[in-house]
């Protein structure tokens, strides 16, 4: 059994149920994508966890690529402004995308993202998302490989942090209100 960090209020989900997920999509994807070149780009830093284990479990070739981008900065509630601080190291066109992410809940990120990257010339554009949080959700936007939907709490633990902190948990949790409010 894991320990709880004592910033946590509840354990959501845990590390087994987390890479049972995992393998899931992995599962999914490689079923989806039987030929055709795909490139699955993780939305840093969050996603970095989650696409590293993911790739592990898609049982064809991929290749892989990151961007960095940043909408929330320290606060704990988005700008709405979608700002690229990293972009993608290869031409796209002719790719399938499969766009990894550790949460999605305004939508802002994503609805940007797949425009962006469709008139870059990507065949496709997919979004796999661990978390979903549709209560939070602006803009709309379709989750294609979706690991667990949460409701409209503070989430840490595998890869999503508050202020560049809780990414290393093995768990989803909800973090205590005290932590981020008293900023």
């Amino acid at each position: 059994m894991t320990e709880k960090n004592k910033d946590v209020e509840k354990i959501l989900f845990t590390e087994e149920q987390i890479q049972e997920k995992v393998k899931e999509i992995g599962r999914r994807i490689t079923e989806d994508y039987k030929d055709g070149n795909l490139l699955i780009v993780g939305i840093m830093k969050g996603a970095g966890i989650f696409m590293y284990d993911l790739i592990r479990q898609i049982r064809r070739p991929v290749r892989t690529d990151y961007m960095v981008l940043s909408s929330y900065g320290k606060s704990s509630v988005s700008s709405g402004t979608v700002t690229i601080k990293r972009n993608l190291d290869y031409d796209i066109s002719g790719y399938h995308i499969i766009l990894v992410e550790d949460i999605v809940d305004t939508g802002n990120t994503m609805a940007f993202l797949k425009e962006y990257l469709s008139s870059r010339g990507a065949l496709s554009v997919k979004i796999c998302s661990m978390l979903d949080k549709p209560a939070r959700r602006i803009k709309p936007v379709v989750i294609d490989y979706c690991g667990f939907e949460v409701e409209d709490e503070f989430i840490v633990g595998y890869g999503c942090d508050y202020a560049e902190q809780y990414r290393y948990l093995p768990y989803f949790g909800i973090l205590k209100k005290e932590i981020y409010l008293k900023d």
